[in-house]
């Protein structure tokens, strides 16, 4: 039998031919290729508990949950979390089902030194995490450690925390130790979680809410820390080692309201604030801040009556320093925003961040459904975000270091499911489609947790956790079951999948 497309002839069975190529290969993309890693995640403080047993020292969260209770919601606190200081085993038994290729989590730096200096080491947080370490490297997991995920060290907090040059060198003294007790075993360290909440607002300890200028004095050390502890590796230990160190960068998308060269500009800004101020003193070929970075934050300074920028000047010996000192980089993604350009007023002396950007964002994300206020299903965004990291950083190795949508209490979560989903194929056709070096993936978060001043009140794990139990029971939700397939076969599950 012959059909007539066209101008051209075809045998029914070539067309047959044709759907199956076809399916093949729409079925290709939404597999990941042969050495994608698969993994979730955690934080110290919010899952370990345990928070002044077997020598560990007072953080900043275990600090101003007492000091300020009613900052966090219904006056919760990390005091017990999870309990995994204790329940650890359990946790990586959970891991193995899952059938995870990396878990990622972090050091609680006040554990190993209880006040976050180096003469004074805490020989039982250094056990706790070898355990750890051991028993994920015995059951195929490999571990990516974190060094720093938020929870300071109040003693160095009381120095003025990361607004003083000076934490910068007892972070490479933490992390000398770090290297010289797990960096046999350990692979792909990241230095830090590269933000500054809590210093340019008072929504997180350490609560000093000084906008657009403590939180860039922030930056700027984090980024002469981050650089330290790269420079360090490379010195002393990657030769012996030959492990990764990379940095993680909360990674927010913003588009353009609409295609007015004002609103192209302002979603550019946004980008350069949020990524930009972090991503180009390290991996940019010029290094320094961003152009834009400066002129806007420069100006704005003047305006306001400065006699010099809010914004410290990397100096060209820094600027040497920090460029080039990565192996890959971290990404946090939740959420995509659009943005247009905004008419402020810079007489006034109220200095902040959005004023400097001159910006709106809006809260309504790119052309899908709104699940909850706070999080919503922006897989444009993800792709788009992958592609501009590419093209602008001379295409690094990118880790999705966490991706996760919060519930209430929900075990069968089918809007965590649609919200990965979605985002995976966006990350699928980045990677098969436009090429982007994506290496891993990593679900936000492996179990209910502390998060931060929401307290318990959302819930991003795959594993329920029953804070009411003494023994934080942990229950498999529906995502659990249906990310171990998707890790099973390499490929994006239908939600109906694991729903019989």
């Amino acid at each position: 039998m012959i059909l007539i497309i066209g101008r051209k002839l075809y045998s029914v069975s070539f067309l047959f031919i044709l759907i199956i190529l076809g399916a093949v290969s729409a079925s290709k993309d939404h597999h990941f290729p042969e050495g994608f890693l698969f993994g979730t995640a955690s934080s110290a403080y919010q899952i370990e508990g345990g928070y002044n047993v077997e020598g560990k020292g007072p953080n900043i969260y275990d600090y101003y949950t007492k000091k300020s209770p009613n900052r966090f919601y219904n006056s919760s606190d990390g005091n017990i979390a999870c309990d995994s200081f204790h329940k650890w085993r359990e946790d990586v038994k959970l891991l193995k089902e899952l059938g995870v290729d990396f878990y990622s989590f972090s050091i609680s730096w006040s554990r190993v030194l209880p006040n976050g200096y180096s003469n004074d080491m805490n020989m039982n947080g250094l056990r706790y995490y070898n355990d750890l370490i051991n028993k994920l490297i015995k059951n195929g997991i490999q571990p990516v450690v974190t060094m720093y995920q938020f929870d300071l060290p109040m003693a160095l907090q009381e120095l003025g925390g990361w607004t003083n040059p000076y934490i910068a060198y007892h972070f490479e003294d933490y992390a000398n130790i770090l290297f010289s007790y797990f960096g046999d075993r350990v692979k792909y360290w990241i230095t830090l979680n590269a933000d500054c909440r809590g210093y340019g607002d008072d929504l997180f300890p350490p609560f000093i809410n000084y906008p657009a200028i403590a939180n860039y004095l922030c930056q700027h050390v984090m980024l002469l820390a981050h650089a330290k502890v790269y420079h360090l590796y490379d010195n002393k230990f990657r030769m012996l080692q030959k492990g990764n160190v990379g940095i993680t960068i909360n990674a927010s998308w913003y588009e353009s309201y609409s295609s007015s060269p004002a609103d192209l500009q302002a979603a550019e800004v946004g980008r350069e604030f949020q990524l930009g101020s972090i991503m180009n003193p390290i991996f940019h070929t010029d290094g320094d801040y961003p152009k834009i970075y400066k002129e806007r934050v420069d100006k704005i300074s003047r305006l306001e009556g400065y006699l010099q920028s809010r914004l410290p000047v990397l100096s060209s010996l820094e600027v040497d320093y920090i460029q080039g000192t990565f192996d890959f980089v971290g990404l946090n993604v939740f959420k995509s925003c659009f943005v247009e350009n905004a008419t402020t007023n810079f007489s006034t002396r109220n200095s902040s961040v959005e004023k400097d950007m001159n910006i709106v964002v809006h809260s309504n994300e790119l052309g899908n459904e709104a699940n909850s206020d706070e999080m919503m299903i922006t897989p444009k965004g993800v792709r788009n975000l992958l592609n501009w990291v590419k093209d602008k950083y001379d295409d690094p190795e990118i880790f999705i270091t966490e991706n996760g949508f919060p519930d209430e209490e929900q075990k069968n979560d089918t809007k965590r499911i649609e919200y990965l989903q979605k985002h995976l194929h966006a990350i699928s056709e980045a990677i098969m489609k436009d090429r982007v070096n994506v290496k891993g993936y990593a679900v936000w978060s492996i179990m209910d947790s502390f998060e931060w001043t929401n307290g318990y009140r959302d819930k991003f794990g795959l594993y329920h956790v029953d804070f009411s139990d003494p023994n934080r029971k942990r229950t498999a939700k529906m995502s659990a079951k249906w990310f171990k397939k998707v890790i099973e076969e390499r490929r994006i599950v239908g939600k109906k999948e694991v729903m019989s």
